[in-house]
């Protein structure tokens, strides 16, 4: 597959992507036309354009349904020969939810959601059990986690005053502001990561050992690149996580709550849970779910993403690899 990441072609219009295309195509180069189709559908839809006939200009229709098709079978058959491995290590019988998830995602079928509340934005894999809230019977590992709370929460107020050991979670002004909000001065959410996009965070391990220790004992959601995500969250008075949803119900979003002061609360699939110091929980954040700290203190959670427990070991690593493959293709599109 070419590589269109870190040329020229990341400045060009989608229309001129188009056109960059279809020469790949006439000069035998299908990856590469594949690739540059696929830029210019996704950057065009993120300007509105391209979704549907009313935002595609009538002059544009016929090659932007050509590209829709041919971007289609191109990712169907590229996800297909990269996950082969992974299909034939566990067998097909095994992977038949799993064949139904990549199906929907490739737009080959259309799986109803069990539960109008629950959106993933990218990945839905049918046959799970759709609940805002986890049963703790589905994760009989949280009371272990929760007897730790002592000694995590002394690791975190050791850790809360060095310099420079907290980050945004945020990765811009603009996602900020559109994610956070406050009700007296500057809103502020930060983290204390283990690990971010899956990049383990040396530092954080080396200072907090002993919880370092027990998150390598539970059932991390580990996929290259991308999870997991572990962090002390950091949420100061007033601040409040604007409603918004996660990409995949194959994940399983734990909190342990380590300082909770009076007034904080999380609110998943319209359900309001009040944290308690040590008491987990566990969430489907495929649902619409936003927090909130209306306290005179700093709230300060453990978030970790686990696997929704209702998969099997196969599916699990048929998901890691899709998502990994997935990645790839991004990245090698420049998207």
């Amino acid at each position: 597959m070419g590589d269109v990441s870190g040329g020229s072609e990341l400045a060009l219009a989608p229309e001129a992507l188009l056109e960059l295309a279809r020469g790949q195509e006439e000069r035998q180069k299908p990856g590469d036309a594949l690739l540059s189709y696929y830029r210019a559908i996704i950057e065009s839809q993120r300007r509105g354009l391209w979704r549907d006939k009313s935002t595609t200009p009538p002059e544009l229709l016929g090659r932007v349904t050509y590209a829709m098709r041919y971007v289609k079978a191109g990712r169907g058959r590229v996800f297909r020969e990269a996950l082969e491995p992974v299909m034939q290590q566990h067998g097909r019988g095994a992977l038949a939810r799993f064949d139904r998830c990549l199906a929907n995602l490739l737009g080959e079928r259309r799986e109803e959601l069990p539960d109008v509340r629950q959106r993933p934005s990218i990945l839905f894999f049918p046959g799970l059990p759709a609940t805002p809230y986890f049963s703790r019977d589905d994760l009989p590992w949280l009371e272990s986690l929760e007897r730790e709370t002592d000694a995590v929460r002394a690791e975190l107020l050791a850790a809360m005053p060095r310099e420079g050991v907290g980050e945004r979670v945020f990765d811009s002004d603009a996602a900020e502001s559109q994610g956070l909000a406050g009700r007296d001065g500057a809103p502020s959410w930060s983290g204390i990561y283990f690990y971010r996009h899956g990049e383990r965070r040396q530092e954080s391990h080396a200072l907090c050992p002993h919880t370092a220790a027990v998150l390598e004992s539970l059932p991390l959601a580990r996929i290259r690149e991308h999870a997991p995500e572990v962090m002390f969250s950091v949420l100061t008075p007033g601040s409040h996580i604007l409603p918004h949803r996660g990409v995949t119900n194959t994940r399983a979003v734990c909190h342990l709550p380590l300082v909770v002061p009076e007034d904080c609360a999380l609110v998943v699939g319209g359900e309001r849970h009040a944290w308690r110091e040590g008491r987990a929980v566990a969430f489907d954040d495929t649902y619409e779910h936003e927090a909130w700290n209306r306290g005179a203190r700093t709230r300060v959670v453990l978030i970790l993403d686990v696997w929704n427990p209702h998969l099997t070991p196969a599916e699990r690593d048929a998901v890691a690899a899709l998502v990994a493959v997935m990645g790839d293709f991004n990245r090698a599109a420049g998207v």
